[in-house]
């Protein structure tokens, strides 16, 4: 049987994109504040989770939400069974936006809103994909299960709680429309480790808070330091420094001749550091050439000298390359300083590949002027499926069929839910020539992508299942 799968998605593009809108519309961040046993993450990702599975209900799909933190729905008969795995939950939209980030507006051909690229715009596609083999009636002899998550973006715990609650076993094969075409069958180890300040903040110059950063998984955009003391020239000097590095600049006077500045760089995704400006390790090495002493010194010494532009951890000493995996990659991702309580930590999002873990990691940064490093209770470790498995094979053969584009196996310092099973990747929505606007301000889909990418979906989970 041969099926136009580009022309049944044209077909259904309007409701494609009101579906879509609807998810986009519901700001599904994680609210720990507001988190309680009906929301283990907060409203927000059940508000979402609760919308994808009521489409699903009105589309004829029988689901089950498995206690707001995961939920499902299946298709087809067969005694093996396809994954597809999603997720509800987005980053926290931050600043710079040139539009509300949860009223989905269309600009140039291109969608903007938070979940716009990662994830709700390629989950959508690939359930229209699905949609179009079930109103298609395409005989089919194996079943789908899509899984839908609430906790990506943070430690997976909605995977967790699934897997240990669902009362079904895992799927044999799957993927996870969650990060780029061709395809992505390997995945570096994903880890956090924090490092701790301690001691007396004393010296002429003196650090009351410092403050950057929204998920460990995030360049941040921007940071905040209160510093009063003796900073001589300090205006001029920040003016100079910002104009030296094409940054933005904001101060304020306090009362108690406290002064407030503000670094403003650029965010970006985690697993490509990169891409991004790291506001907070610029305001360090700002403030680090004033005369702070004890832990505030060290703090900054660690965030403006070691961290600043060290994407490889080359200054920290934990630089590693596997020649399948390439580099490892690191983000400096959350800092957090604060006189009063104490809390004084900086969150390093580590993506490493085979031949190192996260203890050899660990004892390296143990070196530095830290009191303690400590690691994250949730981390992955590396994932890859070999280019031959029929799986991988299958997903290149329709990406190449209908781009007409040369596929290739990919390793990414990206973490997607294709890595929950020992057969699954991570395949699509983002086209070799898209901009990767995830974890960003201003995030969009640009749409033909979007249906270009539904289209292919059809194609491969009809392959899979046929």
């Amino acid at each position: 049987m041969t099926v136009d799968f580009k022309a049944e998605v044209d077909k259904r593009k309007e409701a494609l994109l009101a579906d879509l809108f609807s998810l986009l519309e519901i700001n599904s961040e994680r609210d720990d504040a507001k988190a309680d046993a009906q929301h283990p993450f907060g409203p927000g990702p059940v508000k979402a989770l609760d919308k994808f599975l009521e489409l699903a209900a009105r589309d004829g799909y029988p689901t089950e939400n498995v206690d707001n933190y995961a939920g499902h729905f299946e298709f087809g008969q067969g005694d093996e069974v396809l994954g597809i795995f999603a997720h509800m939950d987005v980053v926290p939209a931050g600043s710079g936006w040139d539009t509300d980030p949860y009223t989905p507006t269309i600009k140039d051909n291109r969608l903007y809103a938070r979940g716009a690229s990662d994830d709700k715009g390629p989950t959508v596609a690939c359930y229209y994909g699905l949609k179009i083999i079930k109103e298609l009636g395409l005989p089919t002899s194996k079943k789908v299960r899509f899984i839908v998550g609430t906790d990506e973006e943070s430690g997976w715990a909605d995977m967790d709680y699934y897997f240990q609650h669902v009362g079904l076993p895992e799927p044999d094969f799957g993927f996870s429309p969650d990060a780029e075409f061709p395809i992505i069958n390997g995945e570096k180890g994903n880890i956090t480790e924090y490092l701790h300040f301690a001691g007396e903040n004393s010296g002429p110059a003196h650090l009351h808070s410092f403050r950057g950063g929204l998920r460990e998984n995030m360049v941040p955009e921007s940071a905040t330091a209160v510093v009063s003391g003796q900073l001589p020239g300090l205006v001029d000097k920040l003016d100079a420094f910002a104009k030296e590095h094409q940054l933005r600049f904001t101060y304020e006077e306090l009362a108690g001749g406290q002064i407030t500045v503000t670094l403003v760089g650029k965010s970006a995704h985690g697993a490509m550091p990169a891409s991004g400006i790291n506001g907070a390790t610029y305001l360090a090495k700002f403030l680090s050439q004033f005369d702070f002493a004890g832990p505030a010194k060290d703090y900054l010494a660690v965030a403006g000298d070691a961290l600043l532009n060290d994407h490889k951890g080359q200054a920290l000493g934990i630089a590693f390359h596997d020649e399948k995996m390439g580099d490892l990659s690191m983000n400096a991702g959350v800092f957090r300083f604060d006189e009063k309580s104490g809390d004084n930590t900086i969150a390093l999002n580590i993506r490493y590949p085979q031949g190192t873990s996260p203890e050899a990691i660990q004892q390296v940064l143990a070196k530095l002027p830290v009191a303690q490093v400590t690691l994250a209770q949730h981390g992955h470790t590396p994932h890859y499926v070999p280019l031959e498995d029929p799986l991988v094979q299958t997903l290149l053969s329709v990406y190449e069929k209908q781009t007409g584009l040369k596929g290739h196996e990919q390793v990414i310092g990206g973490g997607t839910f294709g890595r929950l099973l020992k057969r699954g990747v991570a395949y699509g929505a983002m086209f070799p020539d898209s901009i990767d606007t995830m974890h960003q301000a201003n995030e969009f889909i640009d749409l033909d992508d979007l249906f270009r990418a539904a289209a292919i979906y059809a194609e491969a989970i009809y392959e899979l299942i046929k």
